[in-house]
């Protein structure tokens, strides 16, 4: 069994504010990310999944097949995109890096078997690095 894992990059704004705190709580909570103007990020998307090495292809995942299907449900989603104002997901949901990456890891499950109709491969997981020191990583098995 084997796991790949491919590396994209996208950049975003977003704010993080929510409606059930306070201007005060929302600022000692968010700190500089409650700016009211937003801020941004360059995000890595790191996306893995597993399976067998193919027989006749010597590949566990058609990369090209993944690498498509990611333009498609995150890039084209989230690249160049204010998450607060242009992602519908993040309407009642604060686009902190945790529900980004479990947006990411929906987007992904909810079209797999369409890009790949087989038993494998299986997504495993996403990690989302917002900052050299802020990564999260979210179990595809975790998301309905």
């Amino acid at each position: 069994m084997f796991r790949l894992t491919r590396r994209y990059g996208f950049a975003a704004s977003h704010r993080l504010h929510t409606p059930r705190l306070s201007d005060d709580e929302n600022r000692a909570l968010y700190g500089k990310c409650n700016n009211p103007y937003g801020h941004g990020h360059n995000y890595v998307v790191e996306v893995s999944a597993r399976g067998p090495a193919d027989p006749a292809t010597g590949c566990a995942v058609a990369t090209p097949v993944l690498d498509a299907l990611v333009a498609r449900q995150v890039m084209d989603a989230f690249d160049r995109r204010n998450l607060n104002e242009e992602v519908p997901a993040f309407a009642s949901a604060v686009p902190t890096s945790e529900n980004l990456a479990v947006e990411i890891c929906r987007r992904l499950k909810r079209n797999w078997k369409d890009a790949f109709p087989g038993e494998w491969p299986k997504l495993e997981k996403v990690r989302i690095a917002e900052t050299e020191r802020n990564i999260f990583e979210i179990e595809a098995d975790e998301i309905e």
